[in-house]
């Protein structure tokens, strides 16, 4: 059997699970809504119950362990970046609020002066 047959028999059994998965969380959705009489306790349980085996059939998929592992990895990345200390952040963010007045300020002499181009000499508004 070739390796892009198994690729394709894989994909094709995530793809059921993952399916799977979806109506289980739909059944919970409808448990929900139908034990309209019932407390809500037991209409909580029913739908946390449908999104617990729905996690638990995506779990055993590979896109579940793909995505998993990738969260992992994420989680591990986070912890090795070097946050800046509360003065570089209070710094950074005074030097971005600084340059965004300045922009707008001159963003708005452009302005005045393109209004006045246009509406002073072209049209001959005062």
């Amino acid at each position: 059997m070739s390796n892009t047959n198994v690729e394709t028999v894989n994909s094709t059994v995530d793809r059921i699970k993952l399916g799977l998965a979806v109506l289980v969380v739909i059944a919970g959705i409808v448990a929900f809504s139908l034990l309209e009489g019932e407390s809500t306790l037991v209409r909580v349980g029913a739908f946390i119950g449908s999104l617990v085996v729905a996690f638990v059939i995506v779990w055993f998929s590979e896109t579940g362990r793909r995505t998993v592992g990738y969260m992992r990895d994420s989680y591990h990345e986070v912890k090795r970046v070097v946050w800046p200390s509360r003065k570089e952040a209070t710094q950074m963010t005074g030097i971005v609020f600084v340059f965004v007045t300045v922009m707008a300020i001159i963003l708005w002499i452009f302005d005045k002066a393109l209004e006045w181009i246009i509406y002073g000499l072209f049209l001959g508004w005062n």
